[in-house]
């Protein structure tokens, strides 16, 4: 399994219109093969700053599945024009102790 780390600052005054538009993205990145869960998580310090993290069976289901699917155009055209900066999004694997 991978999870899927991005840290999403969203413009200021659109945090409501970015949650209204998350919850209709949720449904393109539920619906694709690989997806585990994912959530949506927002800081307490910075309301404008959120935390999406995503469990995925493979590395390759996020980058190569969904980011090259039709899907992802529309989910792009759903949130991306609320992120500044564009963020950055980073994989991790759990470490067997």
């Amino acid at each position: 399994m991978i999870l899927e780390v991005a840290i999403l600052d969203v413009k200021p005054g659109l945090h409501e219109e970015f949650e209204l538009a998350f919850a209709q993205a949720q449904n393109i990145i539920s619906s694709m093969p690989g997806h585990i869960n994912h959530q949506l998580q927002r800081c307490v310090e910075k309301e404008n700053r959120y935390l999406l993290l995503a469990n995925w069976e493979t590395l390759e289901d996020h980058t190569e599945g969904f980011r090259k699917s039709s899907q992802y155009q529309d989910w792009k055209a759903l949130l991306h024009h609320f992120y500044d900066p564009f963020p950055e999004v980073e994989h991790y694997s759990i470490v067997e102790l």
